[in-house]
């Protein structure tokens, strides 16, 4: 036994060892729960069910971490047949003690076979559908629904409860009483399936009777549920008129008893049949409608598929996709094995491939490729645009000679050359505003230098 508040070994002391907490009402309630808990397993063990469930309730109301009473009361509920109850207890117990508990075993048991869990979800909708057909007077419905349920799980108990009650309101004790006695089989002292035993005992000693009315002027015959009443005249049954008289009443109880009892009895036997019939239907047709959901669920689940195939599939032909960066890169090899040299239309290739895709997505493949080609031209390419650029700037093409020096700047925004002759060249194409706006980056970007100084003249002008 284990402290509450310490979790140490209590001692037979009425105090704990380790922490000094007073365990003495604390050992008490324990002792009770284990009690109870013993009560229990004798009478599970002479099958009487639901006492054995009210002794270790209260066994678990006293101390809920009884494991051996926790797991037990999930068993007894699995041989009643209350499959749900018994995982409830079982998934408990779970919780409390997680290692070294038979309930994983139970939980498993269960688990590894899905037919049976399936078997469980049928037999509480058809037996909560019974109940409804109680509840609407479809006694034959609930009836048939009932009879499913005992073929899906033979054991529970409220089921045989409910269908010998139903038995027994349609006057059937002894179909009742044999139902009723497969639920004894199962929980021997239940009282509840007691107690409707023996209202069919009760009702089964009416007999036929026949006694004289006080006033002795006639004879009465009871003949199950029908009072025959036959004269005496002067102490004399009365024979001739009276004998026919009591024919044609005998024959005109004969035809009512046809029109009321036969006929009524007859047509309830046609609506039965036809009852069972529409539940044969019913029970296909959902049935049907299930196999209808699952494959609508399983077309829906391939659409969604084929949508994440397409949009892959997208991905990889699209401008931006994987297939089009392959592309750049192949454009960028082919260019260098012509002539490495010339490095700017490579390196145009390599700048159109996304560094997002780069970073994250490229092959080893790829990055190595990649690398080695930019790690080659990338200390010319600098050198390149500013030669294309003052090319340009000597044959008065001032527009690609901002083109090739922006292209420098941005390569190496430490060249203060390359930014200052952008706006040499947009002064010269006439552009005074754009000339302006980049001499005085020059002057902020590099203040002090030669550049910064001509910059200042260049605006002062």
């Amino acid at each position: 036994m284990k402290c509450y508040k310490c979790g140490n070994t209590l001692t037979e002391k009425d105090f704990c060892t380790s922490c000094g907490a007073d365990v003495k009402i604390y050992k008490k309630i324990i002792r009770i729960s284990n009690t109870l808990y013993n009560q229990g397993l004798e009478k599970a063990n002479v099958r009487d069910l639901s006492g054995a469930v009210i002794c270790l309730k209260q066994s678990l109301k006293f101390y809920k971490y009884n494991i051996k009473a926790r797991n037990l009361l999930g068993l007894l509920y699995y041989e009643m047949g209350e499959m749900v109850s018994a995982l409830r207890e079982w998934v408990i117990s779970k919780n409390f003690k997680s290692k070294k508990n038979v309930a994983d075993d139970y939980i498993r048991e269960i688990q590894d076979h899905p037919n049976r869990l399936e078997a469980i979800n049928q037999t509480i909708k058809k037996y909560n559908q019974a109940l409804l057909f109680c509840r609407q007077g479809s006694e034959d419905l609930a009836i048939i629904q009932l009879k499913k349920v005992l073929s899906l799980n033979p054991k529970f108990i409220k089921a045989y409860q409910l269908l010998g009650l139903l038995y027994l309101k349609a006057g059937d004790r002894e179909t009742a009483k044999k139902t009723l006695q497969k639920a004894v089989e199962i929980d021997v002292n239940n009282t509840t399936t007691l107690r409707y035993i023996k209202e069919t005992a009760d009702g089964s000693s009416q007999d036929e009777g026949k006694e004289k009315d006080k006033k002795g002027t006639s004879i009465t015959y009871q003949s199950g549920n029908e009072t025959i009443i036959q004269p005496i005249t002067n102490g004399k049954i009365s024979y001739g008129f009276s004998s026919i008289i009591n024919i044609i009443i005998g024959v005109v109880i004969g035809l009512a008893i046809s029109i009321f009892l036969i006929v009524p009895a007859r047509t309830q036997a046609i609506k039965r049949e036809g009852n069972k019939s529409l539940i044969e239907v019913s029970d296909q047709l959902a049935e049907k409608n299930a196999e209808i959901t699952d494959l609508n669920s399983r077309i829906e689940t391939l659409n969604q598929e084929k949508a994440g195939l397409t949009e892959e599939i997208e991905k990889y032909e699209s401008d931006e996709g994987i297939l089009q960066e392959y592309n750049y890169l192949l454009n960028a090899v082919s260019l260098y094995m012509q002539n490495k040299s010339d490095v700017i239309p490579i390196y145009e290739e390599l700048s159109k491939i996304s560094q997002d895709f780069v970073n994250d997505n490229a092959s080893e493949s790829f990055l190595s490729m990649y690398q080695l080609i930019n790690d080659d031209i990338r200390t010319k390419i600098e050198n390149a645009y500013v030669n294309e650029a003052y090319s340009a700037y000597k044959a008065q093409d001032y527009d690609t000679a901002v083109t090739y020096y922006s292209k420098a700047f941005t390569i190496n925004p430490e060249n203060a050359e390359a930014l200052y002759q952008v706006g040499n060249a947009y002064r010269k194409a006439g552009e005074t505003a754009k000339a302006n706006e980049t001499y005085q980056k020059v002057i902020e970007l590099f203040p002090g230098t030669k550049r910064a100084n001509d910059a200042a003249s260049h605006i002062s002008e």
